[in-house]
Formats: structure tokens, sequence, C-alpha cells
């Protein structure tokens, strides 16, 4: 199994492998279908979003949380990190891969010039003759471009 990066920081790949590490030492893949894997990251999700549950718009970088409160967020947030990497592996897809293609997609999607600095959805961004057309990166994500 391999370490840590060199910046000390995993890879995906090196999450991927030791999630199928772990799930095949406790012998889990019998239970780990693409369903399951989604249903259990849907899970996390509600609990990641508990954290921020009546806490109204909260800065960057947490300064009034305690502690406690920033561990926890990253248990929830690695948890829906790992439930994710190990359905991307269950399902055959590299998610690398199909992160940077989203990016450029969306770069396609939303060109700086027409949305530098503006909320609105693709089809709401106001195209001129020769621009990017609404669909032309068709995806289903809603703003925000991821």
């Amino acid at each position: 199994m391999k370490g840590a990066s060199s910046e000390g920081g995993l890879s995906l790949e090196e999450l991927k492998e030791k999630m199928a590490f772990f799930a095949k030492e406790r012998d889990w893949d019998q239970f780990h279908s693409p369903r399951n894997l989604l249903l259990a990251l849907v899970g996390e999700v509600g609990e990641l979003s508990e954290i921020f549950q009546w806490k109204g718009e909260v800065p960057r970088g947490l300064p009034d949380w305690e502690e406690q409160e920033k561990l926890h967020l990253g248990e929830e947030l690695s948890d829906v990190l790992l439930y994710l990497v190990r359905l991307s592996d269950i399902c055959g897809i590299d998610l690398g891969k199909a992160a940077l293609r989203k990016i450029e997609l969306n770069a396609i999607k939303y060109p700086i010039s027409l949305c530098k600095g503006s909320s609105q959805k693709h089809n709401q961004i106001k195209t001129s003759p020769g621009t990017v057309p609404d669909d032309a990166a068709t995806t289903s994500s809603e703003n925000g471009g991821v």
C-alpha cells in the first residue's frame, strides 16, 4: 500500500486503494454495490448538512467555531469523500479524470467574459452572437458550475 505523496497529501488513487483494502479486509465488498454506496453517501451528506443547519452564513475559515466543531466537520467531510471515492471505484469511474473533464465543460458553460462575478445559472447568462450557446456543455449541475 502506498503512503502519503511527497506533498504530504493523498492522491485520489491512493485513497481508492486504501478504501478497497479496508473493505476487502472486512469482507465488505459484498455490500458495496453502487446503490448501497450512494445511499450511504447521501446519509453522510445529511450528517454534514446538520453541522451547518441553523448557523446562517458562515465566514471562510470558520473563525468563530470551536476546535471540536472543526474536528467534527473534518470527520463528516471525510466520510463524504471516502464514500464518493469508493462509489467511483465500484462504478469504474476515474474520479480525477471525470473531475478535470467537468471543470473543462464548466469553463465552456460559464465563460469568464460572460459570467465573472455573477451567480446566474448558465441558461440565464445573456449571450451575444458568436458566444457559446446555453447547451454547449450540457450537464445536470445547478448554479456554481460544479
